[in-house]
């Protein structure tokens, strides 16, 4: 329950990270830094990197998370799926997301950019801490923001050690970890399943444009937990479009824009419950069969059956 609640701490500071929380940058700045070092994200450098994300969006080469992997993880993983099975093998997928993503993309850029701000393919491992990171452009200019992005983070580090000196590393540990790790499962859940579906295309550079980006994303219902989370989840449309709207207007301007874009076909809803949303992604939604085009996902499952199938043709 803590964590659910700190996801909605979670979603006012990406607010801020937008300046849609008030008309105010240096509150929108003040705020922002205080809850994401609380929830030890790096306010700033995320700042960048999730502006990076809705400039770039469903871009295969400069997206920011949750950008699909291409052939080469189907190579690396195809065995493991053929060993442990499909139900076995997204499980996995559900865990390694939901549990170790967010980390992971914040220390090793897991799912993230494949080329740096200047257009280069990576290289180094492009990390949220250090103002050096490929991550952040060559220029410079966002380094003093990096440094106290990191800094917010290191503070809420020490004072969790000095509060589990005083009150024992176990009673703050059981009273941090599981909720931070339960606000990083919703935060990542949001931001996979606003941005994966089998019918949801993502872009080579020879067809992507910003606004063919903002419209594949994807608005679902959240029920029970919708409001606590500032409707982050089933406005996610309107939030591409216009990044910059405060989260308390969403759903009258979703309201708007889903009537003006559903007739046209342009509008992408999901009504089925979000843990069988989840279960149905993290079994048919594995990798892009190429880095060009307009690419769809591909599944292993899929895979194993069409080879087995041009088999038994070849062997007729």
């Amino acid at each position: 329950a803590q964590g659910t609640a700190l996801t909605g701490w979670w979603v006012l500071a990406h607010e801020c990270g937008h300046r849609g929380f008030s008309a105010n940058n240096y509150i929108n700045d003040s705020v922002g830094w205080v809850l994401h070092s609380l929830l030890l994200v790096p306010y700033f450098s995320w700042q960048y990197s999730h502006a990076k994300h809705h400039a770039k969006t469903n871009h295969m080469l400069d997206g920011e998370t949750h950008v699909p992997p291409s052939r080469t993880w189907r190579k690396q993983h195809a065995g493991v799926h053929r060993l442990v099975g499909d139900d076995a093998f997204a499980i996995w997928e559900l865990v390694s997301h939901l549990l170790f993503g967010w980390p992971m993309y914040l220390a090793f850029n897991a799912t993230g950019a494949r080329r740096t701000p200047e257009g280069v393919r990576h290289t180094t491992v492009p990390d949220h801490f250090r103002p050096s990171s490929k991550l952040f452009p060559a220029h410079g200019a966002w380094a003093n923001r990096v440094i106290a992005s990191t800094v917010g983070v290191v503070l809420v580090l020490i004072g969790l050690w000095l509060l589990g000196e005083e009150y024992t590393h176990t009673k703050i540990g059981m009273m941090y970890w599981p909720a931070y790790l339960w606000t990083n499962f919703w935060l990542v859940l949001y931001t996979w399943l606003q941005h994966t579906d089998e019918d949801l295309p993502h872009f080579g550079e020879d067809e992507w444009t910003w606004v063919r980006g903002a419209l594949c994303t994807i608005d679902r219902p959240y029920h029970g937990f919708d409001w606590m989370h500032h409707h982050i989840g089933s406005t996610h449309v309107t939030h591409h479009l216009f990044s910059n709207l405060p989260c308390y207007h969403a759903q009258e301007a979703t309201a708007a824009l889903k009537a003006y874009l559903e007739p046209r076909g342009l509008y992408n809803f999901d009504g089925q419950p979000w843990p069988l949303a989840a279960w149905k992604i993290a079994k048919k939604c594995h990798y892009m069969g190429d880095i060009k085009g307009v690419c769809f996902w591909r599944c292993l499952s899929k895979d194993r059956k069409e080879r087995a199938a041009e088999r038994a043709a070849k062997k007729e």
